[in-house]
């Protein structure tokens, strides 16, 4: 396959393999949110933190996730407000919705390391996802005293209200009902990260279809994935782009992308604007 740097070529080119495929897998990294507008940093964050970069000096939500705060009602301020306002006082964003109109139809599956709950709100099927860096809208036993995780949306919504001065009322502090530890975020930081029932699951339907498809006709739809944590989509993706002669690799970045001279001729790299492609795959 030859492929040319002709954009509209290329479109047609991704379309037709797509309309082909036997199955359609896809990564989605945080480019994809900061593509939708959900910003970490900037306006947005200054909009819902700006007494926290007073104080502090913090610049962006995420580096404030790993702050030492003066407090925990402090700390639980910070997380209600990060948790509320990219998970639950939020809708699916354009580039997600748009992908969901794209796998319509389609033998398809997603991998994600965003936690922000995105994708389950454009509608993606739940047996064909797997977020396997967590969820926002998910608790854990900061020990962990076992594998459970719950949801703390009811919870958030209470912190979030009844928050003062940067502070939360102290008996909103979430504990564990098991063993008395304070609770903390699901999210993949350091190796308590709970892996519960539902993570296996997903991680087995994820390995299955894989397995399955490895040497069929595949694109391998990368979606605002970079390099911070490249062993989990990335590179995984450009192993079956080199084992399979059928497999095509689309990453869509709108950082321009480095790729191997071994997987450049069934590769097609679109260093573009995440929703501006969707758009013109779905024309």
């Amino acid at each position: 396959m030859t492929f040319t740097t002709n954009y509209w070529d290329n479109i047609h080119r991704v379309k037709d393999a797509i309309n082909n495929a036997d199955a359609l897998l896809v990564g989605i990294g945080a480019g994809m949110s900061t593509a939708a507008g959900f910003t970490y940093s900037g306006e947005r964050f200054h909009k819902y933190f700006d007494d926290f970069h007073q104080k502090y000096g913090i610049t962006d939500m995420y580096s404030g996730g790993f702050y030492s705060f003066e407090s925990m009602e402090e700390y639980w301020a910070w997380w209600s407000r990060n948790i509320y306002y990219n998970r639950y006082d939020i809708s699916a964003g354009a580039p997600y919705i748009q992908l969901m109109n794209l796998l319509q139809d389609k033998n398809y599956f997603v991998i994600t390391t965003n936690v922000d709950h995105q994708m389950q709100l454009a509608g993606v099927d739940k047996n064909r996802f797997y977020y396997m860096q967590g969820d926002f809208g998910l608790w854990q036993c900061s020990e962990p005293c076992y594998q459970n995780t719950y949801d703390n949306e009811i919870q958030v919504r209470r912190m979030v209200k009844e928050q003062k001065d940067m502070k939360i009322p102290t008996e909103l502090i979430p504990h564990c009902p098991r063993c008395g530890e304070l609770m903390t975020m699901n999210l993949r930081i350091d190796g308590t990260f709970v892996q519960d029932e539902g993570w296996y699951a997903a991680q087995k339907r994820y390995t299955d279809f894989v397995e399955k498809y490895k040497d069929k006709r595949i694109v391998l739809l990368e979606l605002g994935v970079g390099f911070n944590t490249p062993m989990i989509i990335k590179y995984p993706f450009m192993r079956m782009a080199d084992d399979n002669i059928d497999a095509l690799y689309v990453p869509i970045n709108i950082e321009r992308q480095t790729i191997p001279f071994e997987i450049q001729h069934n590769t097609i790299s679109f260093n573009d604007d995440i929703l501006k492609v969707l758009n013109d795959l779905l024309s």
